[in-house]
């Protein structure tokens, strides 16, 4: 939040970036820690995993010398405490869109979870000779969000200079849809098929799912860093990865389903419906929104 002043039109675009940074991590460790899991035992993968977190924590404090002073102290002493009631319009925007992007986590969190299932089991691997290991998968989301943030954020740093400023929450609801989108795919591809699917059709359906998620994960972090309070800035933030989290706990209940029934037509199905409906929570809630940044 303290690397671009307030005004900085390179703030909204940081996130961008940041969210490329994060998942650097994300294409390595299937590569890495799954190609160790699933050819020489899982302890090989997740003991690759510990040393990945130790290098990640050496590079931050190698490079904490590159982040700008705490300002905490200065802005207890100078800032005011602000209008209630602007406060509590932003608090109320903020829990909107915490309750859309639950919704809509508990759907985007299957990749990693039925859905690599569905990969191991309902997906023809083979290429050739070779048949590709189920994690390697996992890292077209991560290689597609490197070569799709550059473009989009392209444009829409052209559309901002253009005066054609969209609103934030229908970015995101955008997002939302054409996530429903990958899972509609995903359910028709299943239903048609029937059995064993060919491997492309998971590049389209993570070509579709990344551009969605790029369209509301940087963009929904960015929102609640701007309409944070004064003095709550980390807080704030935090809220987000706890909406994060709340998400992962309704990805495990939904998960649940996919035992029960019969045709992952069907599940994949539910999961479009919850994106579709995580797309309209916040569409509705985009003006609400728009006051409270413009507030």
């Amino acid at each position: 939040n303290d690397l671009y002043e307030a005004d900085d039109p390179r703030r909204s675009s940081a996130f961008g970036v940041f969210y490329v940074g994060i998942n650097v991590g994300g294409f390595l460790a299937p590569l890495i820690c799954g190609s160790l899991g699933e050819l020489y035992g899982w302890h090989w993968g997740f003991g690759a995993a510990g040393v990945g977190m130790c290098l990640g924590l050496l590079f931050y404090t190698l490079g904490a010398r590159h982040l700008p002073p705490d300002r905490r102290n200065r802005a207890v002493e100078s800032e005011p405490d602000g209008d209630r009631g602007r406060a509590r319009s932003r608090l109320l925007a903020l829990a909107i869109v915490i309750l859309a992007i639950t919704i809509l986590r508990s759907a985007y969190e299957q990749v990693g979870n039925t859905v690599a299932l569905w990969i191991d089991t309902g997906v023809d691997r083979t290429a050739g000779s070779f048949s590709i290991p189920m994690t390697w998968f996992q890292s077209l989301n991560p290689l597609l969000v490197f070569v799709l943030t550059p473009l989009l954020l392209r444009r829409w740093r052209r559309i901002e200079t253009d005066g054609k400023m969209e609103m934030t929450a229908v970015r995101m609801a955008w997002g939302a849809a054409i996530i429903g989108l990958s899972y509609s795919l995903l359910a028709a591809v299943t239903w048609v098929v029937g059995g064993e699917a060919h491997w492309l059709w998971l590049l389209l359906f993570f070509l579709v799912l990344t551009l969605g998620e790029l369209f509301v994960l940087p963009t929904g972090l960015g929102l609640f860093a701007r309409l944070a309070p004064p003095r709550l800035g980390a807080t704030t933030v935090a809220t987000w990865f706890l909406a994060t989290f709340a998400g992962s706990l309704a990805a495990g209940q939904v998960g649940r389903l996919w035992s029960r029934l019969d045709q992952p037509a069907l599940f994949f199905a539910l999961l479009a419906l919850l994106a579709f409906v995580a797309g309209l929570v916040l569409l509705a809630s985009a003006r609400l929104v728009a006051r409270a940044e413009a507030a």
